[in-house]
């Protein structure tokens, strides 16, 4: 069900769902050149080659065999990857590279960063991200601040959306199953002389389930809808001269269950992401340029009717960025690239008291801005040997300067071995929501970390067979955690800043953590004619390393140290794709104390698909065959037995 890929200096896991296409192409794909294979994520083009991070990378066919409806889901069966969520579909989602925090991880669509300045730490939250019209999906592993800014301290998802090849083309899925949930997407574009432009679509609906857990009461289902639309357009005013604009907007509406209890409350999502830039090429097409404007808005409320005020909380983050980016082939072995960006975040929010006695509170606003300059270079100084180094500056507004540095290097060997190692530094200033909310504390110290990683890969057999295996270490300084506060106390941080006389508050953000990661991820791929078996294994060990501390020692909540993947799957010579699919994550702990377990669990996917011609195919999945019951959060559902069926084509 899942087909591992590896070459060269990567780690390659492309999701290939109900099975390998057929037995030429899944030969094709474990033993495809590196040269071609193309990576975007590290903004300039480059072939896996010439990358010494890990990196999977899911293309269309990938995603579509897969038939995962969730972004989630299909990064969840990739190596160093863990996600926690408050119930089903649309609930709070965050995701983990590597044991990192979730806001640790820089999210791309389109070349835009997602993250979200009205969120707890400034990250992205994957609730409302579906499949849709995604045509492509990269994650580097590991720091990539010199190219995707300093929070990039666990890794980089980059998520390219389709764009057009031919005249005239379009694609549409539309499927049904459990608990009355009903997808339907659709895309159409093309190529017109100089214009290309493409449109896509997504409808989704589901009753869901409790996101209260039914072991502790939960009995109301929770429902969650979520509409999308997505479109691009390139226009080549010149030979060397082109300008594009790309645009992504998602609503989402979710029921969800406060104070752990089943209750009425419910959540509205907006998510706009807009990008404009001007591509020009010089020195006869060495020397490429980029000029671009991104702009981000993501817009939150929530509301329970039975309140006397139903808006509970409302919030608004706005991200705006102006960058240039330059890439110079300064020889055939030799490439820089380099940028200066300039990024203006602000937000606003506020939770209202539930009764109409009590006046409006004023929105709690912050803002920052963040100039930033970097430079690679990638040098190739024998056949077979590729190495890099780079270098980054950022100019907070708050924090002032900080200098990162980064290298690496990859050596492909006549043996169909490959030797990567890299070094990578990363640097986080605080969210504005833990700087300036209601429990913000202004006096956080950035975020500091730096981690290397060393791995090696060899091809068998032919190619047959690939095994592979990395070893990962990072170390987090100044780590930001949330503090309770107690009543009585004389904290003074545990009154509204401020405030005169006091006004207590339930709890403050404070920097007391240092928190280590390291580990191992390992992964296989065996294809024997129309049968592919893969799997992989990782082990993470995330803790508190902080001195003078209880919790000293413990597991960081909700990173479990053990989870695995494995899959095996038979394309039959008619058209009949079957396969079989297996996650198990090991323990984990809800809370910091580790007072809280989160149980081991195992879960076992069926998938089928079946071709009516090469353009149409019918599909068909049972998700958690046997029904298995287990948390990533504590009192939070998850979803059970899961059947659903749907027709997908291509023209």
């Amino acid at each position: 069900m899942f087909k591992a890929i590896f070459r060269s200096s990567i780690c390659l896991a492309a999701v290939a769902a109900s099975s390998t296409a057929s037995a030429d192409e899944a030969a094709h794909a474990v033993a495809a050149d590196a040269d071609s294979i193309i990576v975007t994520a590290t903004r300039a083009p480059l072939t896996l080659d010439e990358i010494p991070s890990s990196v999977a990378v899911l293309d269309k066919e990938a995603i579509d065999r897969a038939q995962d409806i969730g972004v989630t889901e299909l990064l969840l069966r990739t190596p160093g990857i863990s996600v926690s969520r408050n119930g089903g579909y649309g609930t709070s989602t965050s995701l983990r590279i590597r044991g990192a925090e979730s806001e640790h991880t820089v999210t791309v669509i389109d070349g835009v960063k997602l993250n979200d300045p009205s969120s707890t730490g400034g990250g992205f939250n994957f609730a409302n991200l579906l499949a849709g019209d995604i045509d492509r999906i990269e994650v580097l592993r590991g720091p990539q601040s010199i190219l995707w800014g300093s929070q990039a301290i666990g890794g980089v998802i980059n998520i390219v959306t389709a764009s057009p090849e031919g005249p005239l083309e379009g694609s549409f899925d539309l499927e049904a199953g459990s608990r009355q949930t009903v997808s339907a997407r659709a895309a159409i574009g093309g190529r017109t002389g100089p214009l290309s432009w493409r449109i896509g679509g997504q409808r989704f609906a589901t009753d869901g389930i409790s996101s209260h857990a039914e072991a502790f009461g939960g009995i109301e289902r929770d429902g969650y809808r979520n509409s999308n639309v997505s479109g691009r357009a390139e226009l080549a005013l010149a030979d060397n001269l082109s300008a594009e604009v790309r645009g992504y907007y998602s609503g989402g509406r979710v029921e969800f269950d406060g104070f752990n209890t089943d209750s009425n409350d419910y959540g509205l999502n907006k998510e706009f992401v807009g990008y404009a830039g001007l591509n020009f090429d010089l020195v006869g097409g060495r020397f490429r340029n980029r000029i671009a404007y991104a702009y981000t808005d993501t817009n939150r409320d929530n509301f329970n009717p039975d309140r006397e005020r139903p808006r509970s909380f409302e919030a608004d983050g706005k991200n705006k960025r102006w960058e240039y980016q330059g890439s110079f082939d300064v020889s055939d072995r030799i490439t820089a690239i380099f940028g200066v960006e300039n990024e203006r975040s602000n937000f606003r929010s506020r939770s209202p008291s539930a009764s109409l006695a009590t006046p409006l509170p004023d929105f709690v606003r912050g803002k920052a801005e963040i100039t930033s300059a970097y430079g690679q270079l990638s040098v190739e100084p024998v056949d077979g040997l590729t190495l890099n180094g780079g270098v980054r500056y950022d100019d907070h507004s708050r924090y002032g300067g900080q200098t990162l540095f980064a290298a690496g290097g990859v050596w492909r060997l006549p043996t169909g071995t490959v030797l990567r190692a890299s070094y990578g530094e990363g640097f986080k200033a605080p969210g504005l929501y833990q700087l300036f909310s209601e429990y913000g504390n202004v006096g956080l110290d950035p975020e500091e970390a730096h981690g290397w990683e060393a791995g090696v890969e060899q091809l068998l057999f032919g190619d047959k067979l690939v095994v592979g295996a990395t070893w990962f270490d990072r170390t987090t300084k100044n780590q930001i955690i949330y503090n309770g506060c107690s009543s009585p106390t004389t904290d003074p941080l545990c009154t509204v800043p401020g405030s005169n006389p006091p006004v207590p508050r339930f709890g403050y953000y404070l920097n007391v953590a240092r928190s280590e990661a390291h580990g191992v991820e390992a992964a296989a791929a065996l294809t024997l004619g129309g049968l592919t078996l893969d799997g992989n294994y990782s082990w993470i060990v995330a803790e508190d390393r902080s001195e003078d501390s209880a919790n000293s020692g413990n597991w960081l909540p909700r990173r479990p140290r053990h989870s695995a993947n494995a899959s095996a799957s038979y394309a039959f010579g008619f058209g009949l794709e079957l396969g079989a699919a297996l996650r198990w994550s090991g323990k984990s702990y809800d809370n910091a104390s580790n007072a809280q377990r989160l149980d081991d669990y195992t879960l076992v996917d069926l998938r089928a698909e079946f071709a009516l011609s090469d353009a149409v195919k019918l599909f068909a999945r049972a998700e958690n065959i046997f029904d298995e019951e287990y948390m990533t959060a504590y009192r939070y559902g998850s979803l059970g037995r899961s059947i659903y069926a749907g027709i997908r084509g291509r023209f």
